[in-house]
């Protein structure tokens, strides 16, 4: 289920501190995931997580994930850029982007990053910017359905990103002529889930392929790239992923198919498990309609956390001062952006609410600040840090005005 390790009392003493909206985030449970996930695959040749940057870009969210061993996903020139500010480098970068500008590959490059290449042209763009490194990750898009247990979980054969299997042998025997003697495999199938036997699954695929391409190529398998998907639970109804269930699960298909001896790395390529549950946007009731609906208006909006309006997602919601009280009233939580999907719930049952009240929405410590916009001239709200000795540091603060207009050029 959601998170609720922290009382109600530092919501409202942050909300006392600084003006809603803004995003918790919680340092020591940050550091406590992150050190989960190293433990569970503590037994890895070669181990490390590569925290993916475009999950939460925030320099001092970055550094504790440093500070825990973690290394650095990054997918654009700014997130490089981000990494180089928190003193991140070399083989603690993986580079996984897709149809990106050529002077990216240089950056990366320059910064002796893995680079993970997404398309077999990137081959030839890589050799003119910035050159053909040694060791060489690629995104493996095996297609069509990924089912588990007879279900369908994810579609990639609908996705853009990755190297269909018929390109991955002819591509590596290019690569293998211009100078690489190493290389990785990295794959993405389903998004968001909490079942335990997908990761061992996709390790399974990326093992067994990789093995059979090293075979055929003569090049060193180095390493396989479990990429996101384990992910969190978002309803209440929803189990945690137990992370070392995950991880010995893992081991078993390494040893199965690589055998104990084997020296394959394993890397992991998270950003929702590390941070998602690990923040809260905190927003206050401002407003109430009723019409043909019952609509509770908070000031915050879409701008501060789009993904309820992008994708309909769920984001559990608890009132300050009321966790024990019967939901027992339907609502509607609305933004005030001029657009009708600008709601972070939808016939929601919740306590009598209150004009005033804090409200708390769960999970919006991954894909939450970082995917927000301008539209109708809302900014975007400040980023809050709960630190291990209780004391809150702002890590980022609120758009002004004069951010908003500070691009315009008369």
């Amino acid at each position: 289920m959601p998170n609720f390790t922290l009382p109600d009392a530092v919501f409202e003493n942050a909300a006392k501190a600084f003006p809603t909206p803004f995003h918790l985030y919680d340092e020591k449970g940050i550091r406590e995931t992150a050190r989960s996930l190293n433990a569970a695959f503590s037994w890895a040749p070669a181990y490390m997580e590569y925290f993916a940057v475009k999950a939460l870009p925030n320099p001092h969210i970055l550094r504790i994930l440093k500070e825990e061993g973690c290394g650095l996903d990054c997918s654009s020139e700014c997130e490089l850029l981000l990494a180089e500010k928190v003193g991140v480098s070399g083989s603690r970068i993986m580079f996984s982007a897709n149809a990106m500008p050529p002077a990216e590959f240089a950056h990366a490059r320059a910064l002796s990053a893995i680079v993970n290449l997404d398309d077999i042209s990137d081959i030839d763009t890589l050799k003119e910017n910035g050159g053909i490194p040694e060791e060489i990750c690629l995104r493996f898009n095996p297609g069509g359905n990924f089912h588990l247990n007879n279900s369908i979980m994810g579609s990639p054969g609908d996705a853009k990103y990755g190297w269909t299997p018929e390109q991955l042998l002819p591509g590596m025997e290019k690569l293998k002529a211009l100078g690489a003697k190493k290389f990785g495999l990295h794959a993405f199938l389903v998004s968001n889930t909490t079942e335990k036997s997908y990761y061992p699954k996709l390790a399974a695929l990326l093992f067994e392929t990789g093995k059979e391409l090293s075979e055929k190529t003569g090049l060193e398998f180095s390493f396989v790239n479990l990429s996101g998907g384990i992910g969190i639970p978002y309803r209440p109804e929803e189990e945690k992923a137990n992370i070392m269930h995950i991880g010995a699960m893992v081991k078993e298909e390494y040893i199965r198919i690589l055998g104990e001896n084997s020296k394959v790395g394993i890397k992991t390529e998270l950003g929702r498990f590390m941070t998602g549950p690990n923040g809260w946007l905190v927003t206050r009731v401002i407003h109430e309609k009723n019409i043909h609906k019952h609509y509770i208006g908070v000031d915050a909006c879409a701008s501060n956390l789009m993904r309820p309006a992008m994708y309909g997602a769920y984001h559990h919601i608890h009132l300050c001062g009321k966790r024990d009280m019967p939901c027992d009233t339907l609502y509607d939580v609305t933004g005030c952006l001029c657009e009708n999907n600008d709601k972070f719930a939808i016939d929601r049952m919740l306590p009598l609410v209150d004009m005033g009240d804090l409200m708390v929405i769960h999970d919006t410590g991954a894909h939450g600040h970082c995917m927000g916009y301008q539209y109708n001239g809302r900014l975007r709200s400040a980023e809050i840090l709960l630190q291990e000795d209780g004391s809150f540091r702002m890590i980022r603060r609120a758009e002004t005005r004069a951010d908003y207009f500070a691009t315009l050029v008369d």
